[in-house]
């Protein structure tokens, strides 16, 4: 075998110790790609609900085509949605599943959640991550709903109420024991009130909320709170 000039084996040697750098980030890239792709969302995994409460008649007010919940029904609070939540933030949405609610489900999802609309849409961006059937997943709904007790004066009321951040939380409060302020957040839109959420632990019981759970209503100033119609 013919002997290589100093300043070619030199290179040979520079030129093979860079194909195993290159090789090596390519592998290190390409674990990294996975590494990515497993961090995706995964059904089932989450630590926590954010159960939202929709005041009917905000909503009514901008969606009067809405028959089921609106026209005249007289609503107060409906169910908005049991949303699967991390700790730190946000939460897994639109998870692909081949289940749909069956007509049976529809049916006693309708007594919390008038709208045969919002109950296809909340179970494609939220139910079906949660790793429960739709069955099973609008019984906890259901279950969750029911769990909470409505502050008297907003059950129905026949006319605008104007309320304080404070008063609403200390009304929810005295109607909950055992619900606390960082465990629940308002929000409004447009000096109105549109929704109350709360946060649930896996069995439904109120628990502290995670990060970026803030109240979107004014902190000092007076909100309405449109009346039931």
């Amino acid at each position: 075998m013919p002997r290589l000039h100093p300043f070619l084996f030199l290179a040979a040697l520079l030129a093979a110790a860079f194909a195993g750098t290159a090789h090596a980030r390519h592998s290190h890239s390409s674990r990294s790609g996975a590494a990515a792709a497993g961090a995706a969302t995964v059904v089932g995994h989450y630590d926590y609900y954010v159960m939202a409460l929709s005041w009917s008649p905000t909503y009514c007010q901008t969606h009067p085509d809405e028959q089921d919940q609106c026209g005249h029904q007289g609503y107060g609070f409906v169910l908005q949605g049991l949303w699967p939540q991390y700790e730190k933030g946000g939460g897994p949405q639109h998870c692909a599943s081949d289940d749909e609610p069956g007509r049976k489900t529809v049916a006693g999802a309708l007594a919390f959640m008038p709208s045969k609309r919002l109950i296809s849409h909340e179970w494609h961006a939220h139910g079906a991550c949660t790793g429960l059937d739709p069955q099973h997943y609008f019984a906890l709904a259901d279950r969750a709903f029911a769990a909470v007790r409505v502050p008297p004066v907003l059950k129905a009321p026949r006319t605008d109420l104007q309320m304080r951040a404070d008063d609403l939380r200390g009304a929810l409060r005295n109607a909950n024991p055992g619900l606390r302020d960082d465990m629940l957040s308002l929000h409004c839109s447009h000096g109105e009130l549109v929704e109350v959420r709360i946060c649930l632990d896996k069995d439904v019981a109120p628990r502290r909320c995670g990060k970026r759970m803030r109240t979107g209503c004014p902190v000092s100033a007076p909100f309405t709170i449109p009346a039931s119609r």
